[in-house]
């Protein structure tokens, strides 16, 4: 049955050429762009959908319940929830909707950036270079030519991992909730009661995982030793996952050759923290999402949602409120 969608607020500052393309394909939809958070109990009255930014604070969310008595619909900028959910969002009959699969190219090409940053000794010689020094790595320079590559979270990104890596001839295992059918690229599909056994059979490890209750903390002191001794580790999906402290010490004995970190916890990332210092660690600083194409794949997102919310369709990326992703 269609659903009426009349007003569209928008939670953050959208560049005004794709304001003016969603106005075009909907030129009766009045869009609302509020770029100032503090004002959204102003605007949100008479809105049936919420296309959000990222906020960090669940307070938010209960501000935005509290004013959109008649939403219907959010859409996210991103593909992460983790903290927009809350118990008010679970109760109310919202749908809520993201991004995934808008970062996969970028993001995938990011990890293949930073497994290479290692295996061709850039995180060892790009210090020299700062001070001028003709150096070159004597040992520790590898190939991921025939090594295996464990992607833990094989959604969109995962998936993006996996294909990029196989294409470099690596040999590319993978974790999921439901383990069963074929992911290309991946030649073996593991349950996540599997993850370390998983581990022990991977040279290089990378985490796609958005932020849930089952995932926060995952990767600790016994995930840590369940990998291979000088095993290669990456996070690009939420710092929270891995317990900081297990990693650190797990980088300073040697348990791990080295660690690609896009993103950290706390964020940003303590001057103070260890993480700086120790030599086999590159970060990134939540940048792998960057792209200047970003909005060419977000936007044809979201005007198919708003034609398939004005027709009583499905939409497109539901996220499951229960679950967090």
């Amino acid at each position: 049955m269609p659903n009426p969608l009349r007003r569209l607020v928008i939670a953050f500052d959208l560049p005004s050429p794709w304001v003016a393309r969603i106005e075009a394909e909907y030129p009766d939809l009045e869009v609302v762009l509020c770029a100032d958070l503090e004002r959204l109990p102003e605007v949100l009255p008479g809105a049936q959908a919420l296309m959000a930014g990222w906020w960090p604070d669940p307070e938010q969310t209960r501000t935005v319940l509290r004013h959109g008595r008649q939403l219907a619909w959010i859409q996210t900028a991103g593909a992460g929830v983790d903290g927009m959910l809350t118990r008010e969002l679970r109760q109310r009959n919202v749908v809520v909707t993201n991004m995934s699969g808008v970062h996969a190219h970028n993001i995938g090409e990011h990890v293949l950036a930073m497994m290479l940053a290692f295996a061709r000794g850039l995180v060892q010689i790009l210090p020299h270079r700062e001070r001028r020094e003709w150096w070159r790595p004597a040992d520790g320079v590898f190939e991921l030519r025939g090594q295996t590559l464990a992607v833990v979270g094989l959604g969109a990104i995962g998936q993006a991992v996996a294909q990029r890596a196989q294409a470099l001839g690596m040999r590319v295992i993978g974790s999921r909730r439901n383990p069963t059918g074929p992911v290309p690229g991946v030649v073996r599909v593991y349950g996540q009661d599997q993850l370390h056994a998983m581990l022990s059979d991977a040279d290089h490890v990378a985490v796609c995982l958005p932020l849930t209750d089952a995932t926060r903390g995952l990767f600790g002191a016994e995930a840590f030793a369940a990998m291979r001794p000088g095993a290669y580790f990456y996070n690009i999906g939420r710092g929270r996952t891995v317990d900081q402290d297990a990693l650190v010490a797990a980088l300073r004995s040697g348990r791990l050759g080295g660690a690609g970190l896009d993103v950290t916890d706390p964020e940003p990332l303590p001057p103070d923290s260890p993480l700086w210092e120790l030599p086999n660690t590159l970060i990134t600083c939540h940048s792998a999402g960057m792209t200047p194409h970003y909005w060419d794949r977000a936007i044809p997102l979201l005007l198919a949602n708003i034609g398939r919310f004005r027709a009583g369709q499905p939409l497109l990326n539901v996220v499951d409120l229960q679950e967090g992703y």
